[in-house]
């Protein structure tokens, strides 16, 4: 598709921009896409990795020129702070299904958590979620889940660099993950339940890193649309 012309002083986005956005809660990754492409008029936008609609955190969005350097920003590592909530599973791995009781977690331990998370930490084989992007014969995983159909995927290599447990507050684990692109925490959250043998599922999750970018020098999509603005009213006097 042509792009429309532009207003002169939005040129920078056509030319190319490479934006980091926080995206709030239970908007899609191609909604704050969307705000972009409709703030500025620029009708090529992207976005350098997926975040679930209820995950938060850095996003990073590219505009004209600059959705080349799409892959290279999906490439690179990952920083994720969030909760785990034991005791249940989901069948999404996360809050988008309904939990479903396991086991008590009366007895379960800090050290027992710090052992877990050894298990997780390295190169590892990952079963990616029923319900994620992931295509089969042309159509996402999810569309097959939500048809209560399971799909037969392969195990897919990540590394976790990191798994830390910041904070307990059974049955709720909050933590901190560094982990390299194609990383799933919703699988990490489900396999540390598993391994602990009470079940578990990502009741949050925040993307706080991506490479060296950080999500403190991100902005919100107020303050995005609203810095736009100004470039519009300085244009027209």
């Amino acid at each position: 598709m042509k792009q429309k012309s532009v207003i002169p002083a939005l040129q920078p986005f056509l030319d190319g921009k490479m934006l980091l956005l926080n995206k709030p809660l239970h908007w899609t990754s191609f909604d704050v896409v969307k705000i972009v492409s409709v703030t500025t008029g620029i009708s090529k936008v992207g976005h350098a990795g997926t975040l679930d609609p209820l995950a938060t955190g850095l996003l990073i969005v590219c505009t004209g020129a600059f959705t080349r350097k799409i892959n290279d920003f999906m490439g690179m590592d990952k920083v994720y702070t969030g909760s785990i909530t034991l005791g249940a599973t989901t069948a999404s791995y996360d809050l988008e299904t309904t939990p479903q009781p396991v086991a008590s977690t009366d007895h379960i331990t800090e050290p027992m958590l710090e052992q877990a998370t050894k298990l997780f930490t390295g190169a590892i084989l990952q079963m990616p979620p029923q319900h994620s992007a992931i295509k089969k014969d042309g159509k996402p995983l999810y569309l097959f889940a939500r048809k209560g159909i399971e799909v037969e995927v392969a195990a897919r290599p990540v590394t976790i660099h990191s798994f830390e447990i910041t904070n307990v507050a059974m049955p709720v684990v909050h933590f901190k993950v560094h982990c390299s692109t194609g990383t799933y925490i919703r699988s990490l959250a489900n396999d540390f339940g598993a391994a602990l043998g009470v079940g578990g599922y990502l009741s949050s999750l925040c993307r706080t890193a991506i490479g060296n970018f950080e999500l403190k020098d991100a902005s919100t999509i107020e303050a995005f649309e609203q810095s736009v603005q100004i470039f519009k009213t300085d244009t027209n006097g």
